[in-house]
């Protein structure tokens, strides 16, 4: 009875901080401004099961597609096993599903600790690949610091977590033969090898410890991971989901237009609606494509939030093959870490960050006098030949090309800065609408 009061208890501030934490990320992905999600919903829904679900685009790389799946797969009917503790923490029971199930339930454990098994492998090699190894992508300088410990943490919970599974597991296999009522006799095909092996010379009450400090160590390892994954790029577990399944459904290297600057252009060209009403010439100027979080779209933010820092984006990006500082997977992680630090300012209701104590403090009177130039420098936007090779690459489909194409746009047009050499064929453009700064008129080789 104790022991099912202090389960409850500990679930409950778990998941409650838990909840808590989510609701923050989600109000930090809603900063961005909204866009309308348009496309077949099959073709959503096809993403999400091929994509997020089925782990097709790992497989461009078979080697860590492999160790991927292991890991996945085992996360998946691990969550059987959860499930269980669950109803034996709240109920007071032991190994419930074994009732229900009768002769399946080996079965159901057994994959789980084969699966178990192959997760341990693939963790180990994980853990060689980033800190032995040395693979590029793992050790650009956006991966210093926290996202490299990160990394690693994750792996550690992992091993951390299958060491408390197969210490319950094996010590119930020793201490069926002692206490066949509680312990009811399984047929676990690993555990039914370690268990004796690990525990068959140690006392019943050694045995009876040791099987609680698996149990709870599991359970405890699920609470803390949870509670992690708000702060950690395996945020990507859940969020690869929603990703998919928001992605934009528009050809790869097809752009997304502005209104405001395309109405212009067709104003200019005589191709305007001669209805529209003439415009206010003493309305303020419109932003152009976006200098910060809250003028990328949502599901910008939700893409950056979804990042799982493998690095493949900027493992194939050719500017920085060649040495240039653009890395896709810095954007990204630069938009997310800049949705933070609004996102925790304007929860922080401090005054100082609304212009003239304007009320109380919201997103739209947010200002701290930074932007997302305070994270990405300019030479790094400049850098981004638009091939969509991060974009192909990504596993979980975000876009980094569509952020840089924000920023850039927010450059010249706005801000009418940019680098020298692409000025003049900017302001040609505008000015006399060719690309090539000519004395002439446009129309000179028609007139007469």
């Amino acid at each position: 009875m104790l022991q099912s009061i202090v389960f409850a208890v500990v679930a409950l501030l778990a998941l409650g901080f838990a909840y808590f934490q989510f609701s923050k990320v989600r109000a930090n992905i809603l900063l961005g401004k909204d866009e309308e999600v348009t496309g077949p919903t099959a073709s959503r829904w096809k993403n999400m099961l091929l994509v997020a679900f089925g782990q097709k685009k790992m497989f461009k790389r078979p080697i860590p597609a492999v160790l991927h799946l292991m890991l996945y797969v085992a996360f998946i009917f691990t969550q059987i096993e959860l499930i269980e503790i669950f109803i034996d923490g709240i109920f007071g029971v032991h190994r419930w599903f074994l009732g229900p199930l009768g002769g399946m339930y080996n079965f159901v454990i057994n994959t789980i600790e084969l699966l178990s098994i192959l997760a341990f492998v693939a963790t180990v090699i994980f853990l060689v690949r980033r800190n032995v190894l040395f693979i590029p992508r793992f050790h650009k300088p956006e991966m210093q610091g926290w996202p490299k410990l990160d990394a690693n943490l994750i792996l550690v919970f992992e091993l951390i977590l299958l060491a408390c599974i197969f210490t319950m597991n094996g010590t119930d296999v020793v201490l069926q033969d002692m206490d066949p009522d509680h312990y009811r006799p399984t047929n676990f095909a690993v555990s039914g090898f370690l268990g004796p092996v690990l525990f068959g010379d140690l006392d019943a009450a050694t045995l009876h410890t040791l099987e609680r400090v698996g149990w709870w160590g599991h359970i405890l390892m699920v609470f803390v991971f949870l509670n992690y994954l708000p702060k950690s790029k395996h945020l990507h577990i859940l969020l690869a989901f929603p990703n998919t399944y928001f992605a934009r459904l528009k050809p790869q290297g097809q752009m997304i237009n502005m209104p405001e600057v395309m109405n212009e252009v067709k104003t200019m060209m005589g191709l305007g609606d001669p209805d529209a009403p003439a415009p206010d010439m003493n309305a303020p100027l419109p932003e152009f494509g976006a200098d910060d979080v809250t003028q990328m779209s949502w599901i910008d933010v939700l893409g950056a939030y979804s990042c799982t820092e493998c690095g493949r984006c900027t493992a194939v990006c050719p500017a920085n093959i060649t040495g240039k500082k653009l890395s896709p997977r810095k954007i990204v992680m630069n938009v997310r870490d800049r949705a933070e630090e609004i996102g925790g300012k304007i929860r922080s209701g401090n005054t100082e960050y609304a212009p003239n104590n304007e009320g109380l403090l919201s997103v739209h009177n947010f200002d701290d006098g930074r932007n997302l130039w305070d994270y990405i420098t300019r030479e790094e936007i400049h850098a981004c030949t638009t091939c969509n090779a991060c974009v192909e690459a990504c596993p979980i489909l975000i876009n980094p090309l569509e952020m840089i194409n924000k920023l850039r746009r927010h450059e010249i047009l706005t801000e009418a800065k940019g680098p020298a050499d692409w000025m003049p064929l900017f302001n040609s453009i505008e000015n006399q609408q060719r690309a090539w700064s000519v004395g002439s008129s446009r129309t000179a080789w028609v007139e007469g």
